[in-house]
């Protein structure tokens, strides 16, 4: 059989998950990385309990990919999350649903799983090539600068996984979309997803309380409202409650240069009783005794109130009320696109096909978070890039084989 060449450009979660259904449709995989280990983004993402898939209801499911859900439900139909358990579980890693939804290993880790993925790819006759930095075209192939020099590597076809630009230092820099966009890709820059905010703390405020966890508390955006817990940073706040709003509040900001998130501290409490409770404190405490017995809030919850309330609305019991039940954080700019979990923006849907080619370069094929999309944490992030990775290796497959 006179086997068809394929390159996979990337080694994370989407090529790898391609390079296992090519080699299985008897084509000849080789799958390059320029870092000197495979999937890094993923063990770092592994290392306190990967969160592989979630267990929601698939319709909702289906629809926490935003604008994208559309282009993206094929792929996810095809690799759902029931079909992920039972694709680790192949690979001697059983999972366990955690109180959240959220879908775990086991044993809480991600490298067990990627070794057994890695021998399985390599028994498959799959061949794995650290060190490989993809940098362009030249000569009708594709050019890598390895640790011996510049190399060109042609092939029948090639997918391109070469991640999005959050965490830079594991290997997702983005070098590569201005080098598509030259050739007629139709792409967006990159923006933060799953990020932190900067807010203009005063400095006692911020060296006090960096660190410090806001628990049992709900936010409102533009998203709606979430209940939920975050973290106050030195410069701002960060965490799972504030990454659930982390994209409206990006496209706030950068649609009306400013944006809040609004807290309710108390949330199993009516508005008209705490006003009521406060009311009844002593004008001559002090702001913190009032706040701890009328309301029950001290620490940064309290520290919260201090930094953002004026002095009026804190003597005042029923305006204070409202401050404890929708108290804004005005928000300054997103924090690092570096820093971010994951990204928005890359390669546009409009400009890959139903099959995942790139409509400017017939025969390159693009998957994973070098696309358009984005998702909340909670396993929808890793699920559609092995969605993705599986649907791109059917298209490269069917146009081979036309």
């Amino acid at each position: 059989m006179n086997q068809k060449q394929i390159a996979v450009i990337g080694g994370g979660p989407a090529g790898l998950a391609a390079a296992e259904l090519l080699s299985l449709s008897g084509h000849a995989v080789t799958v390059y990385d320029a870092m000197p280990t495979f999937a890094r983004k993923f063990l770092l993402a592994g290392k306190s309990g990967l969160n592989i898939t979630h267990s929601e209801d698939y319709a909702r499911f289906a629809r926490r990919f935003g604008t994208a859900s559309a282009r993206l439900r094929p792929a996810l139909d095809a690799f759902t999350p029931d079909d992920i358990r039972d694709w680790a579980a192949g690979l001697g890693t059983e999972t366990f649903v955690g109180s959240s939804g959220r879908v775990f290993p086991a044993v809480m880790k991600a490298s067990p799983l990627l070794r057994a993925w890695l021998r399985q790819l390599e028994n498959q006759g799959v061949a794995l090539r650290t060190r490989h930095r993809w940098t362009g075209f030249a000569d009708g192939g594709h050019v890598f600068e390895t640790p011996e020099g510049r190399t060109i590597v042609h092939c029948d076809a090639a997918l391109l996984a070469l991640g999005g630009a959050s965490w830079p230092r594991l290997g997702s820099d983005a070098s590569w979309l201005p080098l598509l966009s030259e050739r007629g890709v139709e792409v967006d820059a990159f923006r933060p997803a799953n990020c932190g905010f900067v807010v203009g703390w005063c400095a006692s405020f911020s060296e006090r309380f960096a660190g410090e966890p806001v628990k049992s508390v709900t936010a409102t955006s533009d998203a709606g409202t979430f209940p939920g817990e975050f973290v106050v940073t030195a410069g701002g706040i960060e965490g799972s409650l504030v990454y659930a709003h982390a994209a409206a509040l990006r496209d706030r900001l950068q649609s009306h240069g400013r944006a809040v998130l609004t807290l309710d501290l108390a949330p199993g409490r009516p508005i008209e009783r705490l006003a009521r409770d406060l009311a009844r404190q002593d004008a001559k405490s002090s702001f913190s005794n009032r706040l701890r017995k009328g309301a029950g809030l001290d620490g940064v919850k309290a520290a919260l109130l201090r930094e953002l309330v004026s002095e009026e609305e804190r003597t005042d019991p029923e305006r204070l009320a409202i401050r404890i039940k929708a108290l804004p954080i005005p928000l300054l700019e997103t924090r690092p696109i570096a820093e971010a979990i994951s990204s928005a923006g890359g390669i546009r849907w409009s400009g890959i096909d139903d099959a995942y080619m790139l409509k400017a370069l017939p025969g390159i094929f693009a998957a994973g978070e070098m696309l358009d999309w984005e998702a909340p944490t909670g396993g929808y992030l890793l699920t559609a890039c092995l969605a993705s990775g599986r649907a791109a290796a059917r298209g490269i497959d069917d146009w081979l084989r036309r």
